[in-house]
């Protein structure tokens, strides 16, 4: 297959022969590119690279088309892609997990981006709801919306517990309560029992209270939807000076950061990154974590002990108004730039990944980490298999209840929101500064109206 830039990974590079000739009377084909640029988000295992290295190998011989792929971090590549674009020079390919909640809406609005649709079409039917929400963004050069994403997998947030711990404060996971605050208080219940136990250093709940950690504002928006907050209108205009939703972004903030004010969140959860709540979880620091992704169990896989029988997964507690929880989605997407020389070439490899037999093999290599965009891979046993505890969860929570994408599918100028972490900063205040929920909410509100009068102003 093609070259891969990545420390790790040494892969031969194929030449293509070039040919050519002198006479008039031939028509000379359209020249194919010498090569395809691919930026890719390195995996987390590695099946996933050997996966997405296969594929690539394939679309190779089929197309005539050398890759050069380079594995990026998550937190490498969207650095390298901005200034790569800076320098007129972007990839003809982009995949990069952090980037549909922050640069991605941005890149689109501002004409950046190619529109994928022909890509999408033939799927179109298979993508889940959400999948295609979050790919339809606002091009502002353009005045209009498109498709300017193609979906390659997608996360929720999910809920994991040590079983173990449970069962040495002697209590019954069966009776944990589903209702919104019976659920919550169970955790708080359980870490007074567990520190009776000589567990002095356990706390209940790990939760991600920082303004460096993007786990901090997915746990927080979780929580305003089952609160029910609006913050965005369906034409996208922003509610937040609404007193009702103001009042309701108040309590919000309260029931978030009571857990770190009353001690049952560690103390260096405000200064956490996104790996520390795993770390903190794996190391049994903390009984429940909420994560992103199904990253804890996956890590563990090779403990079969630990994986099908320690740690479990479950579903969300109902609203805190009793109705069943809608779930905030991030969409994983593949991105073409405007500026790539080699449009044509990118979506045809897209196209190539996007048969579902294919996509599908890449996705099963994250282990369960990320979920498939497509419904049609969910036929496959890797996602029906019951005897695996944490991937049979992910597919209750993506099949069986309500999703939907972050506010940036309806208003760009969110993701840089997200990016910036308002909310974030706004839980630190309070927890931290001492400030009072009201004031931290308003300066927050007065935040994002600024970002959103900045992005109004760029218009064209």
């Amino acid at each position: 297959m093609g070259r891969v830039k990545q420390v790790a990974l040494g892969i031969m590079v194929l030449a293509i022969a070039a040919c050519g000739s002198n006479s008039s009377d031939i028509v000379v084909e359209p020249t194919l590119p010498r090569t395809l640029r691919i930026f890719w988000n390195q995996g987390f295992y590695p099946e996933e690279d050997l996966a997405l290295q296969q594929l690539i190998e394939a679309w190779e011989v089929e197309s005539g088309i050398e890759v050069e792929l380079t594995l990026y971090s998550s937190d490498d590549i969207l650095n390298q892609a901005t200034v790569a674009l800076e320098n007129d020079n972007p990839p003809d390919v982009l995949f990069a997990h952090r980037a549909d909640y922050t640069l991605q809406p941005q890149w689109a609005w501002e004409g950046k981006l190619v529109d994928v649709s022909d890509v999408l079409e033939p799927y179109l039917d298979d993508y889940t709801p959400a999948a295609l929400e979050a790919a339809y963004l606002y091009d502002e050069t353009k005045g209009d919306r498109s498709y300017y994403g193609v979906p390659i997998e997608q996360q929720t947030l999910h809920l994991h517990y040590w079983r173990s711990l449970l069962q040495a404060a002697e209590l019954d996971e069966d009776q944990i309560p589903q209702d919104w605050q019976g659920f919550w208080d169970f955790w708080q219940q359980a870490q007074a029992t567990l520190r009776q136990l000589d567990n002095p250093d356990i706390y209940g709940l790990g939760l991600t209270l920082s303004t460096q950690g993007s786990d901090t504002y997915y746990f927080f928006e979780q929580v305003m939807d089952a609160y029910d907050v609006e913050l965005f209108d369906q034409e996208g205009e922003f509610q937040g000076d609404d007193p009702a939703v103001r009042a309701q972004l108040i309590e919000v903030l309260d029931w978030t950061t009571q857990f770190y004010v009353n001690d049952y969140v560690p103390k260096d959860a405000v200064n956490w990154l996104d790996v520390d709540n795993n770390v903190q979880f794996l190391n049994q620091a903390t009984l429940m974590t909420p994560n992103p992704s199904l990253s804890i169990p996956a890590s563990q896989r090779e403990d079969d002990a630990l994986y099908t029988e320690q740690i479990a997964t479950r579903v969300f507690p109902n609203e805190p108004d009793g109705e069943p929880i809608t779930y905030v989605v991030t969409i994983k997407q593949a991105l073409i730039f405007s500026e790539s020389s080699n449009i044509e070439a990118a979506k045809d490899f897209l196209s190539y990944l996007l048969e579902p037999d294919r996509l599908n093999t890449y996705v099963k290599g994250s282990l369960g980490r990320w979920f498939p965009a497509m419904e049609s891979s969910l036929q496959d046993p890797f996602w029906s298999d019951p005897a695996d505890p944490h991937v049979a969860i992910a597919v209750q929570q993506f099949t069986q209840s309500p999703t939907r994408p972050l506010y940036h599918a309806v208003n760009p100028a969110y993701s840089q929101v997200q990016a910036e972490n308002i909310w974030g900063q706004a839980i630190g205040h309070v927890a931290i500064d001492g400030w009072s929920s009201e004031a931290a909410v308003d300066e927050a509100i007065a935040q994002i109206q600024e970002i959103l009068a900045q992005w109004d102003d760029s218009s064209p």
